[in-house]
């Protein structure tokens, strides 16, 4: 089969939300390139600069409705912030998965964390290798706002974090976690590995619940991380081991994640926990926030890539 592909060159902020508009239309996923800085020559290299999202349409009998969509999408999405106009490219048959592997690299984050492919060895065995194969799931490693969620768990789950300062009076109980919308696992595969003692993620994409058991299954991780279908709701009604959690991540976006603390998002966090937010373009924060407040929630930190944090 041939394939066409679409390309956009979009800012960090901006990635994560194209990447989840082409994903409903590739069936193969999406692929991000970025470009990297190097230091001197023993840097392993940081990710800088606008990131390029690409997915392969299959072209079949129904490739210029499914192009029309993809236009359509992107147009609305471009009503919310500016987008480029996507770049169309034919593409012979080819195993374009395996070509796309090439330039997947290992990524560093935070202090502790390397986001490794799960073809490769980790090239600094003093960091806490996550190894991801994204398959047909969200979440790679490589989107910016989930760089910043896995940055700011590092920072929470550290001793002396935030979070675990806030349970200093029982830290004699063991730190779960509960992850909204787990995509490929990622997240939680970080929050096990940086010491959370059992992990709910949960996806309404069954797809997405088995390529993170696969990547669990990499990451030699087995019962610890319970995984399933659905989302709030779900555990709120008592679906699963646990209904709440001293930290809940959610790595969405924004006006899912509004609709999110409706169903009961806020109710997820244990007293004295705390929940990380992630997947927000800059012009819908103030709406997270104001929903979140609304829930009783308080903003302890903010970052955004290429600004800053605060």
């Amino acid at each position: 089969m041939n394939w066409l592909e679409v390309s956009l060159t979009v800012n960090g902020e901006l990635a994560e939300a194209v990447a989840d508009v082409l994903v409903r239309f590739a069936p193969n996923g999406v692929m991000t390139e970025q470009g990297v800085k190097f230091m001197d020559d023993e840097d392993e290299g940081t990710a800088t600069g606008p990131i390029t999202v690409r997915a392969y349409l299959p072209v079949d009998e129904y490739i210029e409705e499914t192009r029309q969509k993809v236009e359509e999408s992107l147009y609305y999405l471009g009503t919310i912030q500016p987008l480029p106009a996507p770049t169309f490219t034919p593409i012979a048959d080819q195993n374009w998965m395996e070509a796309w592997k090439q330039h997947y690299k290992p990524i560093s984050i935070g202090k502790r964390l390397m986001i490794v492919p799960a073809w490769l060895d980790s090239p600094e065995p003093n960091r806490i290798p996550i190894k991801i194969d994204p398959g047909m799931a969200f979440g790679t490693g490589t989107h910016p706002t989930t760089q910043l969620c896995l940055g700011l768990m590092e920072k929470a789950m550290d001793d002396g974090g935030w979070l675990m300062e806030n349970r200093s009076s029982i830290n004699d109980e063991p730190l779960t976690v509960i992850d909204v919308g787990c995509g490929s696992g990622i997240l939680s595969i970080a929050a096990l590995k940086l010491g959370a003692k059992q992990v709910l993620g949960v996806d309404i994409d069954s797809e997405s619940v088995k390529n993170s058991r696969e990547n669990a299954d990499v990451n030699g991780i087995g019962n610890e991380l319970i995984l399933g279908q659905g989302s709030v709701k779900e555990v709120l009604d008592g679906k699963f081991a646990f209904k709440s959690a001293p930290l809940v991540v959610a790595n969405i976006l924004a006006p899912v994640i509004v609709r999110l603390f409706d169903a009961g998002l806020a109710d997820l966090v244990e007293p004295n926990g705390a929940i990380i937010l992630s997947g927000i373009l800059q012009e819908q924060s103030q709406s997270v926030i104001e929903a979140a407040q609304a829930k009783g929630l308080r903003t302890n930190e903010k970052r955004q890539m290429g600004i800053g944090s605060r």
